[in-house]
């Protein structure tokens, strides 16, 4: 049976909102250490990957990541403490939302249709592990 999934943003009245994407842009930030691996983890451009931080930071009155420009010495980019909470209170956030729609649309899920698509793909798993 599908489940209903809610994907959101929150405007905390900057510039962007804040939503999934950036959240996982600083999650691969602080396993990583590195805003250009993270972009690259995350399939996407520096350049892009260099935008959301941006506005990510232009967002708050604190920064919520520290990078150091690369070179012989290395650069690199770091989480503040409060990068890390922002990341924490969306997971959080997320955690109560998901469940909250899995209650409201109990009585209409069984009524969804599946993804198109989702039976080709599952065929072809099949048929590749012969």
């Amino acid at each position: 049976m599908p489940t209903p999934a809610v994907q959101f943003r929150v405007d905390f009245g900057g510039a962007e909102p804040v939503g999934p994407g950036k959240i996982a842009l600083l999650e691969q930030i602080a396993r990583g250490g590195s805003l250009s691996q993270a972009a690259r983890d995350m399939k996407m451009s520096y350049r892009r990957a260099w935008q959301l931080l941006e506005s990510l930071n232009g967002c708050f009155r604190e920064r919520v990541a520290l990078t150091a420009k690369g070179g012989r010495g290395g650069g690199g980019a770091t989480l503040t403490p409060f990068g890390r909470e922002l990341i924490s209170a969306y997971r959080a956030f997320d955690v109560e939302v998901q469940a909250r729609a899995a209650r409201r649309f109990r009585a209409v899920l069984g009524r969804a249709r599946p993804r198109r698509g989702a039976r080709k793909r599952a065929r072809v798993v099949r048929l590749r592990k012969r």
